[in-house]
């Protein structure tokens, strides 16, 4: 385990020099939340799932009959944008937050295949986007936050102190997303997660909005082969070198 002297004194120097704003970036199933929850839970900070809050406004339209097969209602979606309200709330028993669509927790539900097979084309919607980025701009405006998605880094806080940009084979992150939904009792197909997160790093990629890229001063973790507490370490030693610069 890491040592928790260490790890205190850490996190009271960072916030004695100044509260940052932590962007982590990366493709789908990269293991973001997790790393960008631990991180938060070390120095004391809120954390931001980006990600969560495409997925909750996804379920949005699937629940209001906004997806007809493949096709997405944009401009429907677009005159219902001010009936979507996403926001976070802090479960004292698990220690996490969890994702609220209109005032109801949907945290369960929006980890599906069922939605996850939608949220790239949503999130390729430009006033959806709009809307996601001016709440959490909102959200981090005290800093003293680490935020992960897609676009963190490159559009919603070009400006961040610390970018971090993720990636994994696709066969170890459908494995691990896999792993998680069996865990969770969910009847799920491996090839149909592969696919499906194949398909995701195309889309997310190839759009024209907010495209997921590195961002030029993001640092690369690629954790396809090491433990959370391995990113753990790496980190530290990432935040020893800014606290000395």
């Amino acid at each position: 385990m890491l040592n928790n002297f260490y790890i205190l004194n850490l996190f009271k120097r960072v916030n004695e020099k100044k509260k940052i704003i932590i962007a982590i970036d990366g493709y789908s199933s990269t293991g973001k939340s997790t790393f960008a929850k631990e991180i938060a839970k070390m120095l004391g900070y809120t954390y931001i799932d980006s990600g969560a809050m495409y997925r909750a406004a996804t379920l949005y339209c699937l629940e209001n009959n906004l997806i007809a097969g493949d096709k997405i209602k944009t401009d429907e979606l677009i005159n219902d944008l001010d009936n979507i309200d996403i926001s976070f709330q802090y479960n004292s028993g698990s220690h996490l937050f969890e994702t609220l669509l209109n005032g109801k927790n949907v945290e369960e539900k929006i980890r599906t295949v069922y939605v996850s097979n939608y949220v790239s084309p949503v999130s390729k919607i430009k006033e959806l986007r709009e809307k996601m980025v001016a709440i959490q701009r909102n959200m981090g405006k005290d800093k003293g936050i680490v935020m992960d998605g897609r676009d963190i880094g490159t559009v919603v806080f070009p400006q961040a102190d610390l970018k971090i940009f993720m990636t994994a084979s696709a066969h170890i992150r459908a494995q691990r997303r896999y792993d998680e939904l069996i865990e969770k009792g969910m009847d799920v197909s491996f090839k149909e997660i592969e696919n499906n997160i194949l398909e995701r790093d195309r889309i997310d990629s190839g759009r024209e909005i907010s495209p997921l890229k590195k961002a030029d001063d993001a640092i690369a973790l690629d954790n396809s082969n090491i433990s959370i507490e391995e990113q753990m370490k790496w980190l530290m030693n990432i935040i020893e070198e800014k606290l000395t610069k």
